[in-house]
């Protein structure tokens, strides 16, 4: 069955209706300082329940895109966060809002224990001291790290790593987990227990990954970027399906 790919950016509907939009962009464009155009109209929104990844090769502007989602760059393009337009005033809110997941934890996780890890946050944001003991608590507990709150994380494995840094954005009671690359670097059992975690948290999510077998597995929706540009927002099932199309633009079929 032919699928029909999107118009261009400025015209992408939601796929689905599955509630308020949490995230919605609208002709993002963002170039570096040396020129290169990383997003060059980039339109979208996730709704609210919805579990959407976000593919292509490498440079298509994946990670880019994801820095923009809570004001780490500047950009002359709309980005909304639970209806917040995200500028300078609102950051520090957006930036309990977005749950931004590193792909190298290590560059998330710097605080001695991983009690300081998962508490940094909301401390930072003021949360009572005892209300910051309970979000650690739940955030651990939800991936599976309780008991982990006196180790040290720079002596944990890359997966208990990445779990706790999915905790340190889970004790700001985000409204979405916007993860880069989630499974990269873990052996066959991190990955399906991080696969699995992932399927159970009960939470918006926008996932860039290169591993398609998650993908198929795990997100009813995906949008396809290439060059800066949306190419293909839909159902996971049938781009999937269409071989030429995901040759053209850099990925394969799992």
């Amino acid at each position: 069955m032919p699928i029909h790919h999107p118009q261009p950016p400025e015209s992408l509907p939601p796929v689905q209706d599955a509630g308020a939009p949490t995230l919605c962009l609208e002709h993002l464009r963002f170039s570096y300082p040396d020129g290169h155009a990383a997003l060059n109209g980039v339109s979208f929104t996730v709704s609210s329940g919805e579990k959407v990844a976000l593919v292509g090769p490498n440079g298509a502007g994946k990670s880019t895109l994801m820095l923009h989602l809570n004001g780490l760059l500047g950009s002359d393009g709309g980005v909304e966060v639970a209806g917040l337009p995200v500028i300078k005033p609102n950051l520090p809110l957006i930036r309990s809002k977005v749950g931004l997941v590193f792909q190298n934890p290590d560059d998330q996780l710097f605080s001695p224990t991983v009690f300081d890890d998962v508490a940094f946050g909301p401390l930072h944001m003021g949360v009572p001291e005892a209300e910051v003991r309970d979000r650690v608590s739940r955030a651990l507990a939800q991936v599976g790290m309780d008991g982990f709150e006196e180790r040290l994380s720079h002596h944990l494995s890359i997966g208990q790593k990445k779990r706790v840094s999915i905790a340190t954005v889970l004790s700001m009671n985000p409204d979405i987990l916007v993860l880069d690359e989630p499974t990269a670097g873990l052996d066959p059992r991190s990955r399906r227990a991080l696969i699995n975690l992932l399927d159970e948290l009960p939470v918006t999510m926008l996932v860039a990954s290169h591993d398609m077998l998650m993908v198929r597995e795990l997100f009813p929706r995906m949008i396809i970027m290439d060059e800066g540009l949306v190419v293909a927002d839909g159902s996971t099932a049938e781009l999937l399906n269409d071989l030429a199309f995901l040759e053209a633009h850099g990925l394969e079929r799992p």
